[in-house]
């Protein structure tokens, strides 16, 4: 099932990616683009064909086709090419210059692709030139030869209004129409315009007979009339002459008058322009002097300012470069002092740790000598109870020896004793003692040990081998006669410590 479901997938893709192939492939094979000038006409699927002008597109291959129109201006030569006779009968040929395009309206260009699709220039031009020929013909017929040659764009107007719904029924408009020339066999157009040329000569002496009339009356009458000026100007010339003396005296007098109360007034003004120029100018030096004095002030203030500006910023200055010296060399010093402290303190701690290294090494080497020591003397302890309890029994059989027998056996057997109870002490490899008198205790404990294995048989037999001893050697002393009893073997000696100093 899952199997299914791939291949139904797998199969799926490829639909999938040939359908974009396709689609790709329609698209870069079918984009076409058209320019201003040109009409693509798309036809094939749709029902109405598809105009793109200045646009672009999409051709489906295989299932559409692409034709072109183009939208140029045709310029088309319309002669008639026989003489054409006019409204009042006077044979002529017309010339005109005709621009034709096809239409861009929808409806119009359908027509132009249903006629003329993939169509020359040269066909569609020789097309339009028939149908233009034919109307022309027909409004020549229709117009007089005088009134054609007079309002020609009337007559291009006609022929245009005239054709525009043949080319039209093409798919084609008629963009200008301009009349070149009418041409006649028989001269009636020349005709026409010698009549005009002599009426027009004619016209033009009347016209110049009347205007040199004119010319001479207007000249009498204006050379009567430049007298006539000149004496009143002469007139006119002496009235105003005379008025120009009169006021000029006036004009003088007044000027003198004017003059003299400008001089007056003047030299008043002066003088009052003196006294306010010298009081201006006191006033001026005084607020000079004034002005100095607040600007050599002002100096002052400056001057003050700046060198205390400078003597502070430069005081400021050395204060910080001490300030900073400072506390770098009291940051080096506390370094060095932390650096110096930690130092030490690790060999302290280190010492520490030594110290208590050999403290603790010393202590064990102690508790062990100690705990070797004390176990083996246990066992010289036992060992000597188990001696002492067969010496017991032994006392039971040799009661009736009496104290001799017992103080003998006990002289015999001290020796082994003492010597059991300092033989851990050989196996000891080093003691290290301290202090003074330390020797003398180390004798001392080993006694202590050969007592307590006399105390021992005291406390298991009842026999007190001091008192036995002691009641003996008082017996013997009273005894004078009998010989000492000989001394017992020493016992082995122990090794001499000095203080201080190890023992092996």
């Amino acid at each position: 099932m899952h199997q299914k479901r791939r291949f139904f997938a797998v199969i799926v893709w490829i639909i999938a990616a040939v359908a974009v192939l396709f689609i790709v492939l329609v698209f870069v094979t079918g984009y076409v683009k058209a320019s201003p000038d040109t009409a693509y006409i798309i036809s094939g699927l749709r029902k109405t064909p598809k105009v793109l002008i200045g646009k672009a597109g999409v051709k489906i291959p295989f299932f559409e086709k692409k034709d072109e129109l183009s939208l140029q201006l045709i310029p088309i030569d319309v002669k008639t090419s026989s003489a054409v006779p006019t409204a009042d009968y006077i044979n002529i040929k017309v010339d005109a210059a005709v621009n034709v395009k096809i239409s861009d309206t929808p409806d119009l260009l359908n027509l132009a692709a249903q006629n003329f699709l993939n169509r020359k220039v040269d066909y569609i031009a020789s097309v339009a030139r028939e149908v233009l020929e034919g109307n022309m013909r027909e409004i020549v017929g229709k117009m007089e030869l005088q009134e054609m040659v007079s309002d020609r764009q009337k007559f291009a107007n006609l022929v245009k209004e005239n054709a525009e719904p043949d080319l039209a029924a093409m798919g084609l408009d008629i963009v200008s129409f301009n009349v070149q020339n009418f041409v006649d066999d028989s001269a009636v157009i020349e005709n026409l315009g010698v009549d005009n040329i002599v009426k027009i000569q004619k016209n033009a002496a009347i016209s110049r007979a009347v205007s040199e009339k004119e010319i001479a009356k207007a000249r009498a009458i204006a050379q009567k009339e430049a007298n006539d000026a000149e004496v009143a100007a002469a007139q006119e010339i002496a009235e105003k002459k005379t008025e120009l003396a009169i006021r000029q005296a006036e004009l003088q007098k007044a000027t003198d008058t004017k003059k003299a109360e400008a001089d007056a007034a003047y030299r008043i003004q002066e003088e009052q322009q003196r006294k306010s120029i010298e009081i201006t100018t006191a006033e001026a030096n005084i607020a000079k002097q004034e002005k100095e004095i607040l600007l050599k002030q002002k100096e002052a203030e400056v001057m003050e300012q700046s060198l205390d500006a400078q003597v502070r910023k430069k005081a400021e200055a050395e204060r910080f470069a001490r300030q900073q010296k400072a506390d770098a060399e009291l940051y080096e010093r506390q370094r060095e002092a932390e650096a110096k402290k930690y130092e030490q303190e690790q060999q302290a701690e280190a010492m520490k740790v030594q110290a208590e290294a050999e403290k603790f090494a010393r202590a064990q080497e102690a508790e062990g000598i100690r705990a070797k020591g004390l176990a083996e003397a246990e066992a010289i302890r036992a060992k000597a109870v188990a001696e002492a309890e067969g010496i017991e029994k032994k006392a039971e059989a040799m009661t009736k020896m009496g104290k001799a027998a017992v103080l003998e056996m006990y002289f015999n057997a001290l020796p082994d004793v003492v010597k059991n109870a300092a033989e851990p002490l050989t196996k000891v490899d080093k003691i290290t003692m301290y202090g003074d008198g330390n020797s003398a205790k180390l004798t001392r404990d080993i006694m202590q040990t050969v007592t307590q294995v006399t105390d021992g048989l005291k406390e298991s037999t009842g026999v007190d081998l001091q008192s036995v001893l002691s009641g003996f050697l008082g017996g013997k002393l009273a005894d004078a006669a009998q010989p000492a009893p000989a001394a017992p073997s020493k016992p082995p000696r122990a090794p001499k410590q000095n203080a201080g100093t190890p023992a092996e």
